[in-house]
């Protein structure tokens, strides 16, 4: 008998897979002959935005860097929730 796939479990797998290939890119960006891996681009609030309220601050801030090592990852988590 096979279970329902949840899409809560496609969710973490994918956030795995952004999370490793991203470590694994940074890893081995270092090594000239995997450089390519830490390609990529950052978007989102460089500089923090502050709310002073008097009696209390709120800082809010949000950066995405999407590398080809965290695309990868997350072809090879789509690629796995499929396996299951």
């Amino acid at each position: 008998m096979r279970t329902a796939k949840s899409k809560w479990s496609l969710l973490i797998l994918i956030l795995s897979g952004i999370v490793l290939g991203g470590f694994i890119g940074h890893l081995l960006g270092g090594l000239s002959a995997f450089q390519w891996l830490n390609f990529g681009q950052t978007f989102g609030l460089t500089n923090p935005l502050v709310l002073d309220l008097g009696i209390m601050t709120l800082t809010f801030a949000l950066t995405i860097k999407v590398t080809i090592g965290g695309i990868i990852g997350i072809v090879i988590a789509i690629l796995i929730y499929r396996l299951l």
